[in-house]
């Protein structure tokens, strides 16, 4: 594993300090994503904090044209993860949101937008994180089968992750990676979008499914939990068998709980 740190020995160098974005979906809907999170982080040597200020990142309000509320979200996030190395989330959508569209709601306010663009650069997606930043070359964890992934639309085309997550995979013992066609299409999901235009978001996630069903694998990952939770309910609606989780589940050995859109999903650190 390499890092950024200076030329003192590895022993001597303090433990990179994270603070964790939790994110709201997987604080309410998965949070066994934020488990497998801090342990992959911990595993790395990183200390792992999970500030108690933090909300949501303010995606939501922004997305629906009410930028005095995001940006109120945005300084308590701000504000909050300011004393941390790193800021690291298990979602792409949420960190395109701090990384990209931070700073240009504060156009006008010059220390905010400092502080904001700041904060962006050290905020990273988990898998990004391991990475990227930690260089992370061995995982001593199994999963037994065959897996595709999903890229989500936030994070491949605001953080460019794309290579990242399938190299981790790589290091899975006994996982076998079937690509699908198109995976880089949007499943129909967008947060807000899915609200707006629900027979265009039906019929995306539907071409997905199709997709990840075509692919033959037995299990769908992916690094977004909104994307995953809608594939995961239309593939329940549909009536196919094929798991789906957190890539960051996988990768911390953390598989051993209901797949998403399974009974008790919430459950799933107990």
């Amino acid at each position: 594993m390499t890092s950024d740190a200076n030329s003192r020995p590895q022993s001597a160098r303090p433990p990179i300090g994270v603070g964790l974005f939790v994110t709201c979906l997987v604080d309410l809907m998965r949070p066994n994503v934020g488990f497998a999170s801090v342990k992959l982080l911990e595993d790395a040597g990183c200390r792992v904090e999970v500030p108690e200020l933090q909300t949501c990142c303010g995606q939501p309000a922004y997305n629906s044209g009410d930028f005095t509320d995001a940006q109120h979200i945005a300084r308590q996030v701000i504000a909050a993860f300011e004393p941390y190395d790193y800021l690291v989330a298990p979602s792409g959508s949420c960190v395109g949101m701090i990384r990209e569209h931070y700073p240009r709601l504060f156009a006008t306010d010059v220390e905010w937008r400092n502080r904001a663009a700041r904060l962006g650069e050290r905020s990273y997606e988990i898998v990004s994180f391991l990475h990227d930043v930690l260089g992370i070359d061995a995982l001593d964890v199994a999963h037994k089968g065959s897996v595709t992934y999903h890229d989500s639309c936030s994070g491949l085309r605001e953080l460019d992750i794309h290579h990242q997550p399938r190299a981790l995979l790589g290091k899975v013992s006994g996982l076998e990676l079937r690509e699908m066609a198109d995976s880089n299409v949007c499943c129909g999901f967008g947060g807000t979008f899915c609200v707006k235009y629900p027979k265009i978001s039906e019929h995306l996630v539907s071409n997905k499914v199709a997709n990840v069903v075509d692919s033959g694998a037995e299990t769908l990952l992916g690094g977004d939990l909104g994307c995953l939770l809608n594939i995961a309910g239309r593939i329940k609606r549909e009536g196919f068998a094929t798991k789906v989780y957190h890539v960051a589940e996988v990768l911390a050995g953390m598989t051993d709980v209901p797949a998403i859109g399974d009974a008790a999903t919430r459950d799933a650190s107990k």
